[in-house]
């Protein structure tokens, strides 16, 4: 996806079931094996997580552009732990705290793939 370039963040749209508004929440992203990956960085009860896992659509902006994407969860443990080092080499030495936050299990546990339409 040429919008995922490997920014520091993404801008990630979500939009409501039940009023159709949009909402937009800041994301950290990391590249692995070519493939962007997000994390909710409050687990599972983050609403822009749980509405992607409902079935809402999805925006995403970065440097500028903006586009549709869909999410897919990772189940594979090993996927996880190497976004988890993806996380830690990206944003550690600037991010210490909030990227081993990122880590933890709960939050490790709600990595999801990002993938353009088409």
């Amino acid at each position: 996806m040429d919008m995922l370039t490997d920014p520091m963040e993404i801008i990630l749209w979500t939009r409501h079931a039940d009023d159709g508004r949009w909402s937009a929440r800041p994301v950290w992203v990391v590249l692995v094996d070519g493939h962007a990956h997000v994390r909710s960085a409050f687990g599972r009860r983050s609403a822009w997580y749980r509405r992607v896992l409902d079935g809402a659509d999805v925006r995403i902006e970065a440097d500028g552009a903006q586009g549709p994407v869909t999410l897919s969860p990772v189940t594979d443990p090993g996927l996880v732990r190497r976004v988890s080092d993806a996380y830690r080499a990206k944003y550690g030495l600037s991010w210490p705290g909030p990227v081993e936050s990122m880590n933890l299990p709960g939050t490790a546990a709600t990595t999801m793939r990002l993938h353009a339409p088409g």
